[in-house]
């Protein structure tokens, strides 16, 4: 599981929203873990690989001895 997290706000229709907030209660799981799914399904879908970049100084450190 990811250490950070950011914030995304999506709008959609109130009805919607309490109907897939039931759903989700029903079946014990989290909007924002079906939400995750979704992306991470929707990612891998077309391909596209995502992590932590690497940052400069993690990238000397690795190569020092």
């Amino acid at each position: 599981m990811e250490t950070k997290t950011a914030r995304l706000t999506v709008l959609i229709d109130p009805y919607k929203k309490k109907a897939f907030e039931q759903l989700c209660a029903s079946q014990d799981i989290t909007p924002s873990q079906v939400v995750r799914q979704l992306i991470r399904n929707y990612l891998a879908e077309h391909g596209v690989t995502y992590g932590r970049p690497a940052t400069p100084a993690a990238s000397k450190t690795r190569g020092a001895k």
